[in-house]
């Protein structure tokens, strides 16, 4: 079996296996539409329907001839206040002056701290100088394709390459459905499948109707939504469609006979439906690190969820909130200003500290679990079966209970560090020559 039935293969049984836990689910007591609803309890009824009795504002008294007077008063001693002159004494103008100076320089001293913000942003954004970036940037593998690691844009073109030498190899109709959601923009994609579902339908329903034979290959819909799309041709083609002239006007013209081999239309129509971009999967990228390495922090744009650009407004969103930080905050704005900046990140990097003062770092995408980072410190470990715990300087020591919650949700974003313990080294702390590591990790180290 060829690499792209298995993917389409192992799409169906999952899809398959979703379907039975989803029936084997209780999904509730159902209840007809035409069912009457059940009456509220009349305690709820009597409280919405309760009328109230219009507001009627109290009457006034007129004002007694004192209380004018008062008013008139303190009207012209406010007439009096308005109506003073600047003024120009020696020292007053010094005072205003000075105030002056002191704003102006704050301003200079904001606008500096501003400039050089971005500045780091755009040596880091444009690949400067990258000794002080934590790792060199996200790395992904593609079982499916090959044994690579490379970053994401990388994959993109080594999965076009694959996709368009399948489609010269064989299986031209899946591998088409599958160029079309890989090589192409999710939209453009979603409506060239819908189209071209339609299409396919209205042939399997209506195989002898004539107007379903054939597409006018200048219709402004198949222009706009098919003709340009990677992939779409070629799905029509597997299906049997071929190119002719008719008139003078080019034509794609549907017979059984030209149909791929071992390929039937509703197969095509699910893969359509099924397909989806090839997965990639994140790498560890593992580094085993000295404590002075340690230090670097700074991480590269990869890690973020957004556009280096946006990265730069966000610093500048950033230096206007450091300047309302000594103004009076609730706690409700606290936390929308700490989920707004967690939601930046798309990655976050993991440090673990052993007690012999080596750290081994890897990347996670911020969703996945804690169990999956202890799963990660475990292979790593030259005893796979020694059993130990994870500590957080936020969380502290993690517990079973702890086990499915996400990165996101202890907030160990972007970076973090965590220490590993044993039952030994907590009991007595003298641990601290013992190698935890597998020898063939401290390869990783790297060179200062």
């Amino acid at each position: 079996m060829s690499k792209i039935k298995k993917f389409f293969s192992k799409k169906k049984e999952e899809a398959a296996a979703f379907k039975v836990k989803l029936m084997g689910n209780s999904m509730g007591e159902g209840h007809k539409l035409n069912t009457p609803k059940q009456e509220a309890p009349s305690s709820s009824s009597n409280s919405r329907g309760r009328k109230y009795e219009a507001y009627v504002p109290p009457k006034r008294n007129e004002l007694s001839n004192e209380a004018r007077a008062a008013a008139a008063a303190a009207l012209a001693r406010i007439d009096k206040k308005t109506s003073r002159e600047f003024n120009t004494s020696l020292s007053s103008v010094k005072a205003q002056a000075k105030r002056e100076l002191e704003a102006e320089r704050r301003n200079k001293e904001e606008a500096t701290a501003t400039a050089e913000v971005s500045a780091s942003t755009t040596s880091t954004s444009s690949g400067g100088d990258n000794r002080n970036l934590a790792c060199e940037g996200v790395f992904f593998r593609c079982p499916m394709v090959s044994d690579e690691i490379l970053p994401k844009k990388d994959w993109k073109v080594k999965i076009k390459e694959f996709l368009y030498q399948q489609l010269e190899e064989g299986d031209r109709g899946l591998t088409a459905c599958l160029i079309i959601h890989n090589c192409n923009v999710k939209e453009k994609a979603d409506d060239c499948i819908a189209t071209l579902v339609r299409y396919l339908e209205n042939l399997i329903t209506n195989p002898t109707d004539e107007k379903f034979l054939k597409i006018r290959m200048s219709n402004k819909i198949f222009s706009e939504k098919v003709r340009y799309v990677e992939g779409a041709l070629d799905v029509l083609y597997a299906a049997g469609f071929s190119e002719v002239q008719i008139d003078d006007e080019p034509f794609l013209l549907w017979t059984r006979e030209q149909t791929e081999q071992d390929l039937d239309l509703p197969t095509l129509v699910d893969a359509l439906k099924n397909s989806e971009c090839i997965p990639l999967e994140l790498d560890r990228n593992l580094k085993v690190l000295l404590p002075s390495q340690a230090r670097r922090v700074t991480l590269p744009n990869d890690f973020y969820r957004l556009a280096p650009e946006e990265i730069k407004k966000e610093q500048q969103l950033r230096t206007e909130a450091i300047q309302q930080a000594q103004m009076l905050r609730t706690k409700a704005m606290r936390e929308r200003e700490e989920q707004r900046t967690l939601r930046m990140y798309r990655y976050a990097l993991v440090r673990v500290k052993f007690p012999n003062g080596l750290f081994i770092q890897g990347t996670f995408n911020v969703y996945e679990k804690i169990s999956d980072i202890f799963e990660f410190v475990q292979s790593c470990l030259a005893d796979e079966t020694l059993e130990f715990n994870l500590v957080a300087t936020s969380e502290g020591k993690f517990g079973e209970e702890d086990m499915d919650k996400t990165l996101f949700d202890c907030k160990l974003i972007p970076n973090s560090l965590l220490l590993f313990c044993t039952e030994a080294s907590s009991s007595d702390g003298s641990t601290g020559d013992v190698n935890y590591l597998k020898e063939e990790l401290f390869m990783l180290v790297q060179s200062m």
